[in-house]
């Protein structure tokens, strides 16, 4: 995958050891992602999770 062709610009991310994270520019490379809650009644931002997010592996991005 070319993450400088993907880049969404809608999607701003800074988790960078996500693999759909572009290190480059800060933005997701997906078209969209899926948004989720770990809690029962989430009540913080810190209760919402990014379900697109895929853990970069360490050697081939």
């Amino acid at each position: 995958m070319d993450n400088m062709q993907n880049l969404n610009r809608s999607i701003q991310c800074s988790v960078f050891s996500c693999k759909h994270n572009n290190n480059q520019q800060g933005y997701c490379v997906l078209d969209k992602i899926v948004v989720g809650t770990h809690e029962p009644n989430p009540t913080d931002k810190q209760c919402a999770d990014c379900r697109s997010f895929v853990k970069k592996n360490c050697c081939n991005g």
